[in-house]
């Protein structure tokens, strides 16, 4: 049975004022889920999932286990580059976000949908895999490294096109995944992606040579969320 699911894409806003809206909806899809639960443990779905779409100012965010040391910069040149740093609740390391970057936040119940964890990363990863194979570029994953990467079976040194960091309570999902489609991806040499020192990052307008349409690749990902999770749309 399809998950309903309520899409909101919210251009522009300061990764503190996602956050507080992500954490608002998370909130009340679980106290309703608990709430229902504990009434009516039969009861149908607490609550439709959201998915928000959204690009962020300069920004980089640190996982709950990831290293400041990441962070190559000091807090004065941070302000230099008009970024801001932020220590969260997520998972992974430490990772960018700018304009030009389609950074996803899905809000589901996985019970409802009736997958664990691993599988909610790993259609993440599909959902943007298969994004990527409509403009001819072969992504896939690697074994202990979460995202979607370039290069990874060729011998070549890996390179990330998506990262993903999440967190779950009572099997209700936050943060998400950020997508690199024209991003400034100088940001990215004043930290350690993701934690890591041996692989780099690219995106989708360097590896075709020019620009894209945002709002275009934006369409694609949430077609593909739509059909990876049997996603049905609702007003």
């Amino acid at each position: 049975m399809s998950y309903s699911v309520l899409y909101q894409d919210i251009g522009v806003k300061s990764y503190k004022e996602a956050w507080d809206f992500q954490e608002n909806v998370f909130r009340k899809i679980i106290n309703r889920k608990t709430g229902l639960q504990e009434s009516n443990p039969a009861a149908g779905p607490a609550q439709p999932g959201v998915l928000i779409l959204v690009e962020h100012p300069h920004v980089y965010t640190l996982g709950k286990s990831g290293s400041e040391n990441n962070l190559l910069i000091d807090h004065i040149q941070l302000q230099a580059r008009d970024a801001e740093f932020f220590r969260t609740n997520r998972g992974g390391d430490i990772t960018y976000h700018g304009l030009g970057q389609i950074v996803a936040y899905p809000i589901f119940d996985l019970e409802e949908i009736g997958i664990g964890l691993r599988e909610y990363i790993n259609r993440l990863e599909e959902a943007v895999i298969v994004t990527l194979g409509y403009f001819g570029i072969s992504a896939s994953r690697i074994k202990g490294a979460t995202g979607v990467w370039l290069n990874a079976e060729q011998g070549k040194r890996p390179m990330k096109i998506c990262a993903i960091g999440v967190r779950a309570s009572k099997y209700v999902t936050m943060h998400g995944f950020a997508f690199n489609v024209n991003t400034d991806l100088t940001y990215f040499d004043y930290i350690n992606p993701c934690g890591y020192t041996d692989k780099g990052v690219t995106s989708l307008e360097k590896e075709l040579g020019g620009k894209q349409d945002i709002e275009h690749v934006k369409l694609l990902v949430k077609q593909n969320l739509r059909e990876v999770f049997d996603l049905k749309w609702i007003n």
